[in-house]
């Protein structure tokens, strides 16, 4: 089946020093980038973390500090990443909770600015579980037919990419309309939609520190946007203020941002809150 794509589809896979999406570093990205017209191009990069690699991940990779010395830096790949990535929608496996947030602190770091909001996430995974429930090796097998240790090597970006392509292939092979019966195991070959079904949170960043919620009147009624839709805050979602709007913490305190923009937490979290802050400020 040929991805019914309005934009170009970018579907990647990191492989990092460690889970720690503010203390670890990417050593190896490699994606797929699918253009509407089917025309497809690879890339395949290794990452110096500049930091030492541990044992653990070397062993569950491959890839060893040696491998990486003398690779370019994340700093030195940015600006040519960010070309490369923007205009895209994004996919991946388990890219929602882990790959974009590390993606972003990167870019971050490296001084860019890159507008995840202006993506469709579309997360393979998501999309497996809530029709399977399994993990990548046994998506391959599902939707694919064969063993995925017969086809490529474990726990390789590059080698999981592949994979990862060919399972969303299959996924809307096999949920296509016609195909199945039953309304809620239907797929349209969509980006939006597959972004809206890989949707799992309400976070407004990716850590989930500041989260959306419906806005209520004094009777407790949801108030309705002049769409009809539920009118959204964001609020806090950890520390002494969670559940409140961030709006009323940053006005009854202050000094809660600075605690937060001088705490450990992602640049994400702290970008989210300075730009809530800001059109707080803007607006009056």
């Amino acid at each position: 089946m040929k991805l019914n794509l309005t934009k170009p589809l970018v579907v990647f896979d990191l492989e990092t020093t460690g889970l720690d999406i503010v203390k670890d570093r990417i050593i190896q990205i490699s994606l797929i980038k699918i253009y509407p017209d089917g025309t497809e191009k690879r890339a395949n990069l290794f990452v110096n973390p500049e930091k030492p690699i541990p044992p653990e991940v070397a062993e569950l990779t491959g890839i060893s500090n040696d491998d990486v010395k003398d690779k370019p830096t994340f700093k030195q790949l940015a600006p040519k990443l960010n070309e490369t990535l923007s205009g895209c929608d994004l996919a991946g496996f388990n890219s929602n909770h882990f790959d974009v947030p590390m993606l972003a602190e990167e870019f971050l770091r490296a001084g860019i600015d890159f507008d995840f909001s202006s993506c469709r996430l579309i997360d393979v995974q998501t999309i497996f579980h809530k029709m399977e429930r399994r993990n990548l090796a046994a998506a391959y097998k599902f939707y694919c037919g064969r063993k995925m240790e017969d086809d490529f090597e474990a726990h390789r970006a590059d080698q999981d990419t592949e994979a990862t392509y060919r399972v969303l292939m299959g996924q809307l092979d096999m949920y296509q309309p016609g195909r199945q019966e039953e309304p809620e195991r239907q797929l349209n070959n969509d980006m939006g939609e597959l972004a809206a079904f890989s949707k799992t949170n309400d976070n407004v960043d990716f850590a989930g520190r500041i989260i959306w919620k419906e806005m209520t009147d004094a009777q407790g009624k949801p108030i309705i946007d002049a769409d009809g839709n539920p009118r959204r805050t964001e609020v806090f979602n950890f520390g002494k203020y969670k559940g409140w709007t961030v709006t009323d913490v940053l006005h009854r305190d202050p000094g809660y941002y600075g605690w937060i923009m001088q705490g450990d937490f992602t640049n994400n979290t702290k970008q989210v809150l300075t730009r809530i802050r800001l059109r707080d400020f803007n607006s009056k």
